[in-house]
């Protein structure tokens, strides 16, 4: 677990680093200033507002207790085994099973989940589902998301932005950037920003996974669910916003099995490996 916090730290500051590189090059002293006041508004803003964003984005309720005693029961015993606040739940009306957590810190916690995935899903699997929906909240998995994906966005943005308007302040040729040289990082930078994006997400799902298979109490429920929701994905993609894939408990946009390094999650069949391997452990 200390090695996937240690990953996850190293990522972001390659990110980070790769931002300041790119602002700098591209803009010298007056593009390193633009790139750390578009790190810190775009930061701010996802902060704040990201749960809100994303919500509304797929129309998302709130789930009241009266609508859904059973399922704020379910949550309401996994938070206190996690020792985190209960999440506010909210539900998406779509027949593709899933679900997603976001909010700034666990006392801002949300869990959505789609229609599908409760017609679907026995107790036991959406107990593991949820388990692992609530492992992000209490690691902050969702707010390392947030900034990992705006800063991959801030890069491209400000790829763009110097490139086309205006390269390095001051007036002398000679101290602006190679055209050539400019457009491959215009290019390549936002690629590698990209890739080391999909690399946190990746390496934070496999965490949630064995975190939540703890909460739980066991593996072998969220195995069988993981098994489910990619089948479900397979079968019928979901219409939604592809920068949001990430937040999703599996990538919801591609069903068919791609090239790992350009996915924001692992291989499922890999995930349930690795849990079918804990449930040994922890005794289901």
């Amino acid at each position: 677990m200390f090695f996937n916090w240690m990953k996850t730290a190293v990522l972001l500051a390659l990110l980070s680093g790769l931002l300041l590189f790119v602002g700098n090059y591209l803009g010298g002293q007056q593009g390193l200033t633009i790139a750390l006041g578009m790190a810190f508004l775009m930061n701010f803003a996802s902060y704040w507002f990201s749960d809100k964003i994303v919500l509304a984005m797929y129309g998302a309720k709130p789930i009241s207790e009266t609508d859904a005693p059973g399922l704020h029961k379910l949550v309401e015993e996994l938070s206190a085994r996690a020792g985190i606040p209960k999440p506010r739940l909210y539900l998406m009306q779509t027949h593709v099973p899933n679900a997603f957590a976001t909010g700034r810190n666990p006392a801002h916690g949300v869990v959505a989940v789609t229609t599908g995935l409760l017609q679907t899903l026995d107790r036991r699997e959406l107990g593991g589902v949820l388990a692992h929906e609530l492992s992000h909240i209490k690691h902050y998995d969702t707010l390392i998301a947030t900034m990992a994906a705006t800063i991959a966005a801030a890069i491209s943005y400000l790829g763009h932005m110097l490139y086309f308007f205006g390269g390095r302040g001051g007036s002398d040729r000679d101290d602006r950037p190679n055209p050539g040289i400019a457009l491959a990082m215009m290019i390549v930078a936002p690629f590698i920003a990209g890739l080391i994006q999909m690399a946190v997400s990746r390496s934070r799902e496999y965490a949630a996974d064995e975190r939540g298979a703890r909460i739980a109490g066991e593996a072998g429920a969220l195995a069988s669910a993981l098994r489910k929701l990619q089948a479900a994905a397979h079968a019928r993609p979901f219409a939604g916003a592809q920068a949001t894939e990430h937040l999703f408990i599996v990538n919801p946009f591609r069903g068919l099995r791609g090239f790992q390094l350009f996915s924001t999650h692992p291989s499922t069949e890999e995930r349930v490996r690795r849990l079918e391997a804990l449930a040994a452990e922890l005794g289901g």
